[in-house]
């Protein structure tokens, strides 16, 4: 006979390890992308999420670390189609601030300009209506109509001098 006790079963999962259900408000970018006709699939539904939820400009690279925090599942590859497909269909745009890699955000994110820290990559938009009416003098003046422009200005801060101590006088 046999004495030993009956096999545990297995732990229902804790809460936390479940995917999370599906969010029932789409993304902002979910929302063109239905708006111009692709299929949805979960992983572009996650995709157009991070986009949405991103306030830089992230690259491919980085997009997948954000993405596959949230699905282990989920490719490089996948996020590398995902990216051209809405780029192709007007949802997202690449820009390149230097540094060898692209880096996205989307169209309909309002008219702004970017100034580019070369030390750090870190992008910082602005608005600014003095270089809008500078711009639309410009065209003007050379015979077009403005259709459309930006700035990336690409700069460096001043590093910070230490004085020197003062000297002690002597004695």
């Amino acid at each position: 006979m046999d004495t030993r006790p009956p096999p545990r079963r297995s732990e229902p999962r804790a809460e936390a390890s479940r995917p999370e259900p599906a969010r029932s408000e789409p993304s902002r970018i979910e929302r063109l992308c239905i708006e111009r006709g692709l299929k949805m699939t979960g992983q572009r539904r996650l995709i157009a999420r991070v986009l949405s939820e991103s306030e830089d400009h992230p690259d491919v690279e980085e997009l997948y670390r954000r993405a596959l925090a949230l699905d282990s599942k989920i490719s490089v590859a996948t996020v590398y189609r995902t990216v051209r497909l809405l780029e192709e269909k007007g949802i997202l745009e690449r820009r390149d601030f230097g540094g060898g890699r692209a880096r996205y955000e989307p169209t309909e994110h309002g008219h702004h300009h970017h100034l580019i820290d070369v030390d750090t990559g870190r992008v910082i938009e602005f608005a600014d209506e003095e270089y809008e009416r500078l711009a639309q003098a410009i065209a003007e003046r050379l015979g077009f109509t403005l259709v459309d422009f930006r700035l990336e200005i690409f700069g460096r801060r001043p590093a910070v001098e230490e004085k020197p101590a003062p000297r002690k006088a002597k004695r």
